[in-house]
């Protein structure tokens, strides 16, 4: 085993989802254990704020990633509101590297996107209608991240296998 990686999904979305599955594949193939957290009931929780309980899903990741950096090296990855919380987790457990999908470099002006100084990769549509690719373009550049812009939307729907690419490679330098 190399390492352990946990996968976040988005908002909405759920542990089967398309490119989190994905990741897993490629993350299994190179020798990675590999989880993917369920944070739809949290998602539901429209009582706290539109977007779920987002506190709720800090706390639950942040759980499941100190007991896999225990184990050894971890990688942490998620789509959307999952590359937020992934970000976030970051910087309170020890984490080998950020695999980032679409992510929101800021929920709202008093919660940016954190994130560890380690090797961090990111994926995102040049037509996202909900982040604005110049906005992750200076994020990712902030921190000499690898940034794939690719001709797709927030979904990344039609790049599915290339972010489970640019995923093995991120692995791989690790």
């Amino acid at each position: 085993m190399r390492g352990h990686c946990i996968l976040s999904h988005g908002f909405e979305s759920g542990p089967d989802a398309t490119k989190v599955t994905a990741l897993g594949t490629v993350a299994e193939r190179l020798g990675w254990t590999c989880e993917r957290p369920d944070y739809t009931d949290l998602d539901a929780r429209r009582d706290v704020s539109p977007l779920g309980d987002v506190g709720a899903r800090l706390e639950r990741l942040q759980q499941l990633a100190m007991a896999a950096a225990a184990r050894g090296p971890l990688v942490l990855a998620g789509s959307s509101l999952g590359a937020w919380i992934s970000g976030q987790v970051s910087m309170r457990v020890p984490v080998a590297g950020l695999f980032l999908m679409a992510p929101p470099v800021r929920l709202d002006a008093a919660h940016p996107l954190q994130a560890a100084d380690v090797p961090v990769s990111v994926i995102h549509g040049w037509d996202d209608e909900l982040i604005p690719a110049a906005d992750v373009v200076g994020w990712t550049g902030a921190r000499r991240g690898r940034l794939l812009l690719v001709d797709d939307g927030h979904r990344l729907a039609a790049h599915v296998d290339a972010s489970a690419q640019a995923f093995g490679a991120l692995l791989q330098s690790l």
